[in-house]
């Protein structure tokens, strides 16, 4: 019953806001049809007439708030990187009218022989978004970093895979994420999207790439942005090449004065540690989506995202011993690995 009720309940909602679209001048003729949805309740639909296309934005009110896209839409478009223009907005109701940033993302473009041109312009967007204006911004504070990482062992270990509370070390864990957010907060701070990845840049004809997904920018670590695209969860590339890339940035942020001087070896440090968590939390958030929201396909993403933290986190004396208690309690074999590349 509740699934139909929840279907009832879209369909309504395609109708207000196919209902707000026509109401809007130039587009009341205008056809909707499904573009994307993501990990939240949002949904994407495309609307398109003969004079062009858009995007619009559902977000039920309940579920959603569209504000923090609005606000921060504005601050991101002061800096000059391609966020969508805001066509039209209907706050009330949850509905935006957005630029049609086009249908290709990053993930479906990039290649041996793209990836060093389409990341050269995703790295420079980086560097100026992070010069955004951070005023009010939530901070990524200690008790936020605390509670993703501890979507970890809730819903990757003991609701996905089966291990009991007691099979759980969880002195060992709380021990690396203690350590994980020391790391994290001892960063310089900057504006970041929290998901700056392959998904969510998307390839245009002029200032590429468009940026989408930031509603959830808060204050937070520099490095934070920069380990979502280079060690992204749905895309890898050898370990060197990432390597390069990320003193290439260090140096220009530097340089811009968006962080203090810092050698490359702390720069890179704080680079690894921030990407184990990222990536500790995200194998919770991968898992809740399975088993809380039905999302299935998250779940193809779990062996690269786990091969993260195996492979990184036996570098550091911070998060080695629980990598090895990983190996030993079989988890490899358990969801599978992804070779990554040296």
């Amino acid at each position: 019953m509740s699934v139909i009720a929840n279907v009832m309940t879209q369909d309504v909602r395609l109708e207000q806001l196919t209902q707000w679209v026509h109401s809007l001048p130039g587009w009341e003729h205008a056809l909707l049809e499904v573009a994307s949805a993501d990990a939240s309740f949002r949904r994407y639909f495309r609307v398109r007439t003969v004079d062009g296309s858009a995007i619009c934005m559902d977000a039920p009110p309940d579920k959603e708030d569209v504000r923090p896209f609005v606000d921060i839409t504005g601050r991101l478009q002061v800096t000059g990187v391609h966020a969508p223009s805001i066509l039209a907005q209907n706050l009330l109701d949850g509905f935006l009218l957005l630029e049609d940033l086009g249908s290709t993302p990053y993930l479906q473009a990039l290649t041996p022989e793209t990836v060093k041109n389409l990341y050269a312009d995703a790295l420079h967007a980086l560097l100026q978004l992070q010069q955004a204006d951070c005023d009010r911004l939530p901070a990524y504070n200690e008790r936020t970093l605390r509670a993703e990482m501890q979507l970890m062992p809730d819903w990757f270990l003991h609701t996905h895979l089966g291990f009991s509370d007691d099979e759980i070390p969880h002195d060992l864990i709380n021990h690396t994420i203690e350590a994980l957010v020391e790391e994290a907060i001892g960063q310089p701070v900057a504006f970041v999207h929290r998901d700056y990845h392959s998904r969510n840049l998307m390839i245009t004809g002029q200032n590429s790439p468009g940026i989408i997904d930031y509603q959830d920018a808060v204050l937070g670590p520099a490095t934070y942005d920069l380990v979502s695209l280079l060690r992204d969860c749905y895309v890898v590339w050898p370990q060197n090449q990432v390597e390069w890339w990320v003193e290439c940035f260090r140096k220009e942020a530097i340089s811009q004065g968006i962080i203090p001087p810092v050698d490359a070896a702390s720069f890179q440090r704080w680079f690894d540690l921030m990407g184990l968590q990222r990536h500790l939390k995200v194998l919770g958030i991968f898992a809740r989506l399975y088993h809380r929201d039905g999302k299935a396909g998250y779940l193809n993403d779990l062996p690269l995202v786990l091969s993260y933290v195996l492979e990184i986190g036996s570098r550091y004396h911070e998060t080695s011993e629980l990598v090895e208690w990983m190996r030993q309690a079989g988890i490899p074999q358990r969801i599978g690995t992804v070779h990554i590349p040296a």
